[in-house]
């Protein structure tokens, strides 16, 4: 569960969402890429169907509560599993089986974790009820739970090696314990990032080579990359094979160095016109070529070594004032570790204002450089990311108008609105300016 965090902060994926209303009919696929909208459905700003309104609305809200009650809920799962001294019954079980300190990790960890994450199902089924409800997800039960037990897999063994790590740094070093694990984190979890499309991503969904089934659209989508002055080679642009389990559209970059790729879902083609998937691959080798993804590696880099310096201070002060009765006998023992997650999903929470502004910057960013790749290539290019501006909206069921705290709270990408006005109002090139990605 929270232990995980460091880790998703260290494996920024950027993304853009849009979920998928079951009930929406599939876009017809145009012939050529100068197959842009008509006038009448380009928007100058979001203002989607009354019904659509209201049901974004209702699926916002109800995101919202499961959003505070998570966090709740696992605050309170982690202070009871203190009180009740979980953590020190698996330590001694942990250390009465072996001497080896690896092999406590590998015992004490998993056990910890699991519990955790177990009591933590709640607010994860919540979550996926509400995504059936609101026709955004497809998938069963059984496969959800499938791929459920597969990340909790991946997750234990990550989480054996960093506790095990973490805890020989901090018996060896218990005044600076938290620079060295940050150190040596860093490149653990940067080698996750390079393995994650190879060796994460298959398993719970499949990739091809876009151009195996989409060979024109592959062109296209090389010729936009020639355009941009980018070398991303077709055998790095994927289709993946959503469809199974979700009715989601969503195009993304992940990896890093040889394994970053652009992956285009199968939905997205299905769904939208040929232009409108050119802007939004464009929109994603803009994170591609602006370096987003390094870029998110060394702010989260950054973060976690704040982190870490104040879990060190937390964890000394809760200890101070808690250990005797939780029977943690040092920081550096194994029983601390649910202090240590504790902090860190406080420090997450209120970190998340600053890191949703970022992800914004980021995002807005990519949209720019979407708009500018395409110039030239697709028609009226404003009234294309228009276009596919809304209907990301209607699908992900955005909220047209959302408040200052919502877009603080739970809004990592500007407000569909905000984009499509953005984009009918850029044009550097009627100016005489020169745009400031794509020259």
């Amino acid at each position: 569960m929270c232990l995980l965090f460091a880790a998703q902060l260290l494996l920024p994926t950027v993304t853009t969402h849009a979920q998928v209303s079951a009930t929406q009919s599939t876009s017809p696929s145009a012939s050529s890429v100068g197959a842009a909208p008509s006038p009448s459905e380009a928007p100058e700003s979001y203002q989607p169907p009354p019904a659509i309104a209201a049901k974004a609305i209702a699926y916002s809200n109800a995101q919202h509560h499961l959003y505070f009650f998570d966090f709740a809920y696992g605050l309170l799962i982690l202070i009871v599993i203190l009180e009740c001294r979980v953590a020190p019954r698996y330590r001694d079980w942990a250390e009465r089986a072996t001497p080896r300190r690896f092999l406590q990790a590998v015992l004490y960890a998993p056990m910890l974790l699991l519990t955790i994450d177990i009591v933590s199902l709640p607010p994860s089924i919540w979550a996926h009820c509400l995504d059936r409800e609101f026709q955004q997800s497809i998938e069963g039960w059984g496969p959800w739970l499938l791929d459920w037990v597969k990340g909790e897999a991946l997750g234990m063994l990550l989480a054996i090696f960093l506790v095990w790590i973490l805890y020989a740094v901090l018996r060896r070093s218990p005044k600076r314990w938290w620079l060295y694990f940050w150190l040596a984190s860093l490149p653990i979890l940067i080698f996750l990032l390079f393995i994650g499309p190879f060796v994460v991503d298959p398993l719970f969904f499949e990739f091809k080579p876009l151009a195996q089934k989409q060979t024109a659209l592959a062109g296209q989508i090389e010729q936009l990359v020639h355009h941009g002055g980018l070398d991303i080679p077709q055998n790095r642009i994927y289709e993946m094979s959503a469809s199974a389990k979700l009715q989601s559209v969503n195009a993304y970059v992940t990896g890093i160095g040889a394994s970053k790729r652009v992956v285009v879902w199968d939905t997205t083609i299905a769904r939208m016109t040929p232009p409108e998937v050119l802007f939004v691959v464009g929109h994603e080798m803009g994170h591609y070529v602006l370096h987003h993804i390094p870029k998110g590696i060394a702010f989260a880099a950054a973060v976690l070594l704040v982190f870490s310096f104040l879990g060190d201070r937390g964890l000394r002060t809760l200890l101070a004032w808690r250990g005797g009765r939780w029977s943690i006998r040092a920081p550096g023992d194994w029983a601390s570790l649910p202090v240590l997650l504790l902090l860190v999903s406080i420090f997450g929470f209120l970190f998340t204002p600053i890191d949703n502004s970022v992800s914004r910057y980021f995002e807005h960013q990519a949209d720019q450089f979407g708009l500018e790749v395409i110039h030239g290539i697709v028609p009226d290019a404003p009234a294309v990311a228009a276009r596919s501006f809304e209907i990301l909206g209607e699908v992900d069921l955005e909220e047209p108008h959302p408040s200052w705290i919502d877009k603080i709270w739970f809004e990592d990408h500007p407000s569909i609105d905000e984009r499509i006005r953005f984009a009918r109002s850029y044009d550097p090139w009627s100016k005489g300016e020169a745009p400031a990605f794509v020259k």
